[in-house]
């Protein structure tokens, strides 16, 4: 007996950020910085900061109710909810599972993904298995983080990089002719080292020391990371072409993950693609880790970028060390 195998796609896509805008210009006042300083080594002039009570469930709520309306579906036909999060509202339960709540998402499973600044495009190929296989007909798939959370605020080599932000996208079955072509997913584990949290899990309890010591904030070797990440963004969008059976002529926009304008410009030289084809907004939000596609994403179709029939990869890359792409013909069910 043959198996169906179905063609999964996104349906809807809806994002939030916090009011909240932080401007190089006032860093300054806080660290030995200067906006020329972040501009010309990130391409970053502002980023958004979540507000004390807000949560990482809270924005990914706000983002949700926006992708089930633009999508035309309710709460009550969602199967299943999944977030790529790297600041969970708290260790457990799932910030997907306060997000069924908060959605009243009464007949959905729902649990969170850690991998990295990739979670978001880790989460939307985990969906896509589920629809291809029957398993479920409609996926709820957000990224969102408040990472401004766990910043080290002396550390002018991070904190100056990153934003807070939620995006998300309802999945379902689509046409033959469109949905997701290809995927690839990768992790290194040997460069875990070079981007980590060391203290709030098992092997590092919190303790007083632990919190002085700054030990619950984030981390990067912000050089290596660099040449993971150009690596991996062009290896990884030459596979999915490459298991697609199409060339970097066939695609229409690249939208990769937004950390460094200098990564996703080195990227795209190598791929032979213009800039005219990739979308870009890190200047404006920063790095918003798992959020960064989807609000990317969003961005290019509301500025009537991305079309029907469009051939579109997303790829991106984050701690763990992981990667992950994939090359989506662009199916607008409102058309």
């Amino acid at each position: 007996m043959k198996c169906e195998v179905k063609r999964a796609g996104i349906v809807g896509v809806g994002t939030y950020v916090p009011e909240r805008v932080m401007t190089n210009f006032e860093l300054p006042e806080i660290l030995d910085t200067s906006d020329e300083w972040i501009r010309s080594r990130s391409g970053i002039r502002e980023r958004r900061l979540s507000a004390d009570d807000e949560s990482t469930s809270d924005m990914a709520l706000k983002a949700s109710w926006k992708a089930l309306e633009n999508a035309g579906v309710s709460p009550d036909e969602l199967d299943l909810i999944i977030i790529g999060t790297n600041t969970p509202d708290m260790l457990f339960p799932a910030s997907a599972c306060l997000l069924q709540d908060g959605l009243g998402a009464k007949n959905a499973g729902a649990f969170d993904i850690l991998a990295g600044c990739t979670g978001f495009i880790y989460a939307a190929v985990v969906a896509a298995q589920f629809i291809a296989a029957g398993t479920a007909r409609t996926v709820l798939v957000v990224g969102s983080e408040t990472l401004t959370k766990v910043l080290n605020w002396k550390d002018r080599n991070t904190c100056v990089l990153f934003g807070d932000g939620a995006g998300a996208v309802v999945m379902k079955q689509v046409p033959e002719d469109r949905g997701i072509l290809s995927v690839v997913l990768g992790s290194d584990g040997s460069g875990g080292k070079f981007l980590k949290m060391p203290a709030g899990g098992s092997r590092m309890p919190a303790t007083p020391d632990t919190v002085a010591a700054d030990l619950h904030c984030l981390q990067m070797n912000g050089r290596e990371v660099y040449k993971f990440a150009v690596r991996a963004m062009e290896e990884g969008s030459s596979e999915v072409l490459r298991r697609a059976g199409l060339t970097v002529n066939d695609v229409d926009f690249l939208v990769p993950h937004q950390a460094n304008i200098r990564i996703i410009e080195h990227a795209a030289k190598k791929l032979h693609l213009p800039m005219e084809r990739v979308v870009v907004n890190v200047d404006r939000y920063g790095n918003t880790s798992t959020a960064s596609v989807p609000l990317a994403l969003e961005e290019a179709l509301q500025n009537g970028k991305i079309k029907d029939g469009d051939n579109v990869i997303m790829i991106g890359f984050g701690a763990g060390l992981t990667w992950a792409g994939l090359l989506i013909k662009w199916y607008d069910c409102h058309r």
